[in-house]
């Protein structure tokens, strides 16, 4: 039984479909993707953001982690044993070069200088009996070399004369030097006695530091040279740090560097580069490095964490371009530069030098303009390209470019 249309003929118009659609895909919108062997220029426009490529100055830094140290310490310590009586000056007091900080019990310093005293009183005594002495002994050996002349006296009697005479100078002497030794005695004890009175006496630097530290407290019995305090210079103040080999060869003494810490966030200080030290540790192959900072006002203190940026090459006039625009083609870096009707791209290979968060230095031919900063992995030489919409609506109105 016949269905009315014939077999042939809904087969015939199913194929004719088929075709219609197969060519439709091919030739109609579809026809601008790439295929094999299309060329960017022959593609659907690429949508890509782009940044422009400025000129200036761009500078290499590097930031290095390190500490403070005090520039002097000097340590307060006794001559001399004794109690502790009294502790004048504490922590973060400010003290003046020479000032007493602490006194000793002097009691037995003091019995000794008396014991002194006495000493030389008696030698001085025994001095003044050996003078008479001597005075008398030269007179009688006078009178009797006199009377030996005129032959009243013997040779023996002359010669007893003479040998008195020696021993009273000879006594002289010995009394002299007893006299100087009580004398040196006590000028010893005044100075232990002194000793009891602590002073704080550097040499060199400021008239004026600060105590870091205190060791004792009254009452105490110590012993010579026990420390007291600990008194340091804080104005300037040092900073240390350590660097490899990477960067050592391009630190110089003079270089001014900046720092910051995390007692002060958001404040900056300026300090310069004094010494290099001219070996490398073995156990971490780094150098040493040491700064000073001016601290007038005694806000940075040694123990603090600081980061240390340092400027290790500048140049006045670069070429400088975001650092995402960078990409890598065959081994080579390069970037994509915007054409001047802002609907195609060119490739530039480009030598990278300094490199400052996110803008890098570059060196080629043909660097003006803009460069695709997102998208470049989408295009090759001579692509089509369309600025992204995102851009154009975040872009000022004298600032927008115009899209194919």
């Amino acid at each position: 039984m016949n269905s009315g249309v014939p077999k042939k003929l809904i087969l015939t118009l199913v194929l004719i479909g088929a075709a219609a659609g197969v060519g439709w895909f091919y030739l109609g919108p579809f026809s601008d993707r790439p295929g094999p062997g299309k060329t960017g220029k022959a593609s659907r426009p690429v949508p890509v953001e782009v940044a422009g490529i400025r000129r200036g100055p761009i500078a290499l830094q590097r930031t290095f982690s390190g500490e403070l140290e005090a520039l002097a310490e000097f340590v307060v310590a006794p001559k001399v044993s004794g109690r502790v009586e009294q502790v004048i000056v504490d922590i973060a007091d400010m003290v003046t070069r020479g000032q007493m900080v602490a006194e000793l019990d002097n009691d037995e310093y003091v019995q000794t200088v008396a014991q002194a005293e006495a000493d030389l009183i008696v030698a001085r005594a025994n001095l003044s009996e050996a003078k008479s002495a001597l005075v008398i002994a030269n007179r009688e050996f006078k009178r009797t070399e006199s009377l030996l002349q005129r032959g009243i006296v013997s040779d023996s009697d002359f010669d007893d004369a003479r040998q008195d005479l020696l021993v009273k100078q000879a006594q002289l002497k010995v009394a002299e030097a007893q006299a100087a030794k009580a004398e040196s005695s006590l000028e010893t004890a005044n100075i232990r006695l002194g000793y009891t009175k602590v002073t704080a006496g550097w040499t060199g630097g400021d008239d004026h530091r600060v105590v870091a530290e205190r060791y004792v407290d009254e009452g105490q019995t110590v012993a010579a040279n026990t420390p007291l305090l600990l008194i340091v210079e804080l104005d300037p103040i040092v900073g240390i740090f350590f660097v490899t080999e990477r960067d050592y060869a391009q630190l110089q003494p003079e270089q001014i560097v900046s720092l910051t810490t995390d007692a002060y966030t958001g404040e900056r200080y300026t300090g310069r580069i004094d010494r290099i030290a001219p070996v490398f540790r073995k156990s971490t192959r780094q150098a040493r490095v040491e700064m000073t900072i001016d601290n007038p006002q005694h806000r940075l203190k040694p123990g603090m964490f600081i980061r240390v940026t340092v400027v290790l090459a500048r140049v006045p006039k670069a070429t400088i371009v975001p650092e995402q625009a960078l990409t890598v083609r065959d081994d080579r870096s390069g970037v994509f530069i915007l054409s001047e009707d802002q609907r195609s791209v060119a490739w530039r290979e480009v030598k990278v030098g300094i490199r400052d968060g996110d803008q890098v230095q570059v060196e080629g031919e043909g660097l003006t303009g803009q460069v695709v900063t997102l998208g470049q992995q989408l295009v090759e030489d001579g692509s089509v390209i369309t600025i992204s919409v995102e851009q154009n609506q975040s872009a000022a109105p004298s600032e927008k470019v115009n899209t194919p």
